[in-house]
């Protein structure tokens, strides 16, 4: 494996093998649904309000470091959108990007602990499949990038990931901070929409690739282009599950309240309606089955429908 990876990262951390990432991805998926909400079973959810917020604040400044990063060693203008070859040498630039591609690689082990707080607050219904595969594959991935390709056409992918994880760990940020902070949070389902627009922007990117010469792997092409895909039609049904079956069952609601109206006021009209002819109703009943004498029926007809004899 090594004879074809970058010469310049074979003595980083975490690169010489793929088996440490991948123990550590396996323990990452086996904790958050087996080991971690068993651990938590019988034990009361830690409040991690404050620890939250210093941990969204740094994952605000990580990403932006991380954005900044790729936009001077690439993405700023020295890179082309359509078809970008790996700089292997040891030129300052290209060495800070594949150094860049590396922290970026680290950054997807420290969101693990965007699972962690779940299990220690026992809000397993938010450890989704989709939670887990997303987070659980990204170091993987992210490795086969850097040791092969830090840098170049499929670094793309980093630069718009991180743009993403500044506005996603803002909304994060700014909800742990209180429940007053909520009316201006509308925007929580546009975050879904943004990590869509992503993915389409990483396939278009990726694929181009297929269809003109450029001197980058094909199959880091095919790589990241359907990871993209992947991650799209994943989180596009867990937008349809959260927002689009959450609007039809609010409509059908409002649709069901309105005929309870509807029908609370036919009643109350008939009821009305009964009080005012009540007693002639009760009485014309009364005469069918006799129970109004006749000597006594004529009196008590006028006198129930206001008359005096």
């Amino acid at each position: 494996m090594d004879n074809k990876s970058d010469p310049r990262v074979n003595d980083w951390p975490m690169m010489s093998g793929p088996f440490s990432t991948l123990a550590i991805c396996l323990f990452y998926a086996y904790f958050a649904k087996v080991l971690g909400p068993k651990l938590m079973e019988n034990r009361k959810p830690f409040d991690l309000r404050k620890v939250m917020i210093w941990y969204n604040l740094f994952q605000v400044i990580f990403s932006t470091w991380l954005f900044n990063e790729s936009l001077v060693s690439g993405w700023g203008g020295r890179y082309s959108f359509r078809c970008q070859p790996v700089d292997y040498s040891n030129d300052p630039i290209a060495l800070r990007m594949a150094r860049g591609c590396w922290w970026y690689y680290i950054s997807k082990f420290i969101e693990f602990t965007d699972t962690i707080f779940f299990v220690l607050r026992k809000k397993n219904d938010h450890i989704s499949t989709l939670h887990v595969i997303h987070h659980g594959c990204m170091p993987m991935s992210v490795w086969f990038g850097v040791k092969f390709t830090p840098g170049g056409h499929s670094s793309f992918f980093g630069f718009v990931n991180t743009f993403v994880h500044i506005v996603m760990y803002s909304y994060y940020l700014l909800t742990a901070l209180g429940p007053q902070i909520q009316p201006y949070l509308w925007w929580k389902k546009y975050l879904t929409t943004l990590q869509m627009i992503q993915f389409v922007l990483v396939m278009v990117h990726a694929f181009q690739l297929l269809f003109i010469d450029c001197n980058y792997p094909k199959a880091f092409v095919w790589w990241i282009g359907m990871h993209a895909v992947m991650f799209y039609f994943l989180f596009r049904d867990f937008y349809n599950e959260a927002y689009k079956k959450k609007n039809l069952k609010n409509a059908v609601g409002k649709q069901r309240n309105e005929k309870e109206r509807n029908v609370f006021k036919d009643q109350g009209d008939i009821k009305e309606n009964i009080n005012e002819k009540g007693a002639i109703y009760a009485n014309q009943y009364k005469i069918a089955t006799g129970y109004i004498s006749d000597s006594g029926l004529r009196n008590r007809v006028f006198i129930n429908r206001g008359f005096d004899e």
